[in-house]
């Protein structure tokens, strides 16, 4: 859940490393800090604040070989002693993502040996194991440690011993390799090497590497060399100038035209090769399961109201991290759908592993991020073209998401003959004008901002919708919440009268996404429910709702009522009153308290 950048070369690699963990600041932290080789010893600098503050401490700092990190706390406060880098007996550095499950046994064995821990994490105790292993050789040493890990880790590790030397392992957490010119990198994300790495090759589970100027040996989970395909590095162009925008977030907001355009570019029909060369396994699935955490969830659960209503075939959609933890029903027929922004999510994957071992080997990956874990585990994908999505809390990445799903939904019907060639093209037409109807989506913006400041003198909120609009009420209310921390929940509105208009009152906001489809007569019926309560009433609706604003009720209407796209147009005003209404809070939009980008840990 923090950001990993290694590398030894043949320069000044300081500002590198520092340009490489503020590109990554993005995945949230609460510490950072370096370790670099300088004169026979080693230099690490630490802090609590900013990439900014560690900047400014390493002024003047230069050496060839480092790492550095950005922690988001697991064991341990976020403190000082407990940032990354750790360092064993002033020879070794280490940094570390995930979480080490033994480090308790681990670290009573190590004391018994003599070592003495300075912090309450587990990343410590990996220090010190590589460090007893040591015996002239960190490749060797580092092979020997991980081999007594459980759990999930990204690690890169420096000792005085070589100081060209940066030695990386991974399995469970990412960890990238990068080349240039004069130079080899390690990093979490291959954005944090844009600017110094010309090519990348992304790390297998189980993988240990040895960077040095000259180049980088690998090998896989049995200590056999071997080579894993370089790929030239993704331009990221524009991806962190913020232009004329206040935060990335709002940034993203307003590029989802943009994003949802290139993930449907060259698209002129639907088929099953748009998921991959093994696709025609889409026409045999009797079952459709979708894992997915947080916003990617509620992706899911829209998609399950498309395939059900265009396919006919039934949709389970399960929150990954709680899959694993029942005694599911398998079915060797099933299509099993992982939805990640970062391809990378814990949680997803290893539910999706999970299925696998139940014999589920049908697999689709839907991902922003094409050279993930996800994407290269999973059999069938669609990689969608957001960009790089810097902001904590996801706005691009998951319309692009339901882009996705969509063209998922259809492909299953035209399978079925579910789909004739008119309806195809009609389908395909409304996509392409999802562009032009977002952009009038995001004109609601002036009027989403006098909202706004009505909610910020709120504490709790409430969110509801019908049918596919009930998963974008359930993502408004997580948007609101996670960067205003504004407490908001979402309901079903049939459910309104089954607890939850106990809290309606003047003083509780509710939010409805009202638009004109065959719910809209029973949404009227709970809509009034709250107003004879004294509830205030935010309706998002359309055209011909005969919704207008009145005593207790605000509306905005967008321009036409998008039929089964309604959803993707609906998100853009409700991340919009979460984003004014936490700039008008305050706080730190872009890196929420308590959250990361990437949850790269169970």
């Amino acid at each position: 859940m923090c950001g990993i950048v290694g590398a030894a070369a043949r320069h000044n690699i300081v500002p590198v490393l520092l340009e490489g963990l503020q590109r990554l600041e993005y995945r949230g932290y609460d510490s950072c800090g370096l370790a670099v080789h300088e004169a026979g010893r080693l230099a690490r600098l630490r802090t609590t604040q900013r990439v900014a503050d560690l900047r400014a401490q390493a002024e003047g700092l230069q050496a060839s070989t480092g790492i550095c990190h950005t922690r988001w706390a697991t064991h341990g406060a976020p403190a000082t002693h407990n940032a990354h880098p750790m360092i064993s007996r002033g020879e070794l550095a280490l940094v570390h993502n995930g979480i080490i499950e033994n480090h308790d046994e681990l670290r009573a064995e190590l004391q018994g040996a003599g070592y003495e821990f300075e912090s309450q994490t587990d990343t410590e105790v990996v220090a010190h194991l590589v460090h007893s292993l040591y015996r002239g050789d960190l490749f060797d040493a580092v092979q020997r440690a991980v081999a007594r890990l459980r759990g999930a880790y990204a690690i890169a590790v420096l000792h005085t011993a070589e100081p060209e030397v940066v030695v990386g392992a991974r399995a469970g957490s990412p960890l990238v390799l990068g080349q240039g010119d004069d130079g080899c990198y390690v990093a979490s994300d291959a954005l944090a090497l844009a600017g110094s790495a010309d090519r990348v090759a992304y790390l297998e589970e189980g993988d240990v590497v040895r960077i040095h100027p000259a180049g980088a040996q690998v090998v896989d989970a049995q200590r056999h060399p071997v080579e894993r395909a370089w790929q030239p590095l993704q331009a990221y162009a524009g991806a962190t100038e913020l232009g004329p925008y206040r935060h990335y977030m709002q940034k993203e907001i307003f590029e989802q035209p943009r994003a949802v355009g290139d993930t449907l570019d060259g698209i002129e029909s639907i088929g099953a090769g748009l998921f991959g060369d093994q696709a025609g396994v889409l026409g045999r699935i009797r079952r459709v399961l979708i894992l997915a955490c947080g916003t990617s969830h509620y992706a899911g659960s829209v998609a399950r109201h498309w395939i059900e209503a265009l396919a006919r075939v039934p949709v389970d959609v399960e929150v990954a991290s709680e899959y694993r933890t029942r005694d599911s029903v398998p079915d060797p027929d099933t299509l099993v759908v992982g939805v990640s922004q970062s391809g990378e999510t814990a949680d997803t994957l290893a539910a999706l592993r999970h299925a696998r071992s139940l014999g589920m080997q049908h697999q689709l990956a839907v991902c922003n991020v094409p050279g993930s874990a996800m994407m290269r585990e999973c059999a069938l994908s669609f990689a969608t073209r957001a960009g790089v999505e810097i902001g904590v809390a996801s706005t691009k990445a998951f319309t692009t998401q339901l882009v996705a799903l969509f063209l998922l939904a259809l492909t299953l019907a035209k399978l079925r003959g579910r789909l004739d060639e008119q309806q195809e093209q009609q389908h395909l037409q409304q996509l392409r004008h999802l562009p032009v109807a977002l952009q009038a989506a995001l004109a609601t913006e002036p009027q989403i901002i006098a909202w706004a400041e009505t909610f910020t003198r709120h504490e709790n909120a409430l969110f509801l919708g019908r049918g596919m609009h009930y998963p974008i009420a359930l993502e408004g209310a997580l948007k609101l919440k996670e960067i205003s921390y504004i407490h908001a929940e979402a309901y079903p509105a049939g459910e309104l009268k089954h607890g939850p208009l106990a809290l309606v009152t003047d003083a509780m906001p509710v939010v409805v996404v009202a638009p004109n489809d065959a719910l809209l007569d029973k949404l009227k019926s709970n809509l009034q429910e709250v107003r004879a309560r004294g509830g205030r009433l935010y309706v998002l609706t359309d055209a011909g709702t005969r919704i207008d604003n009145t005593e207790g009720v605000h509306a905005i209407r967008l321009p036409e009522h998008y039929g089964l796209l309604s959803p993707v147009v609906h998100v853009v005003p409700l991340q919009l009153l979460a984003y004014h209404t936490a700039v008008a809070r305050g706080t730190d939009v872009d890196k929420p308290r308590n959250l990361a980008k990437s949850v790269t840990v169970e």
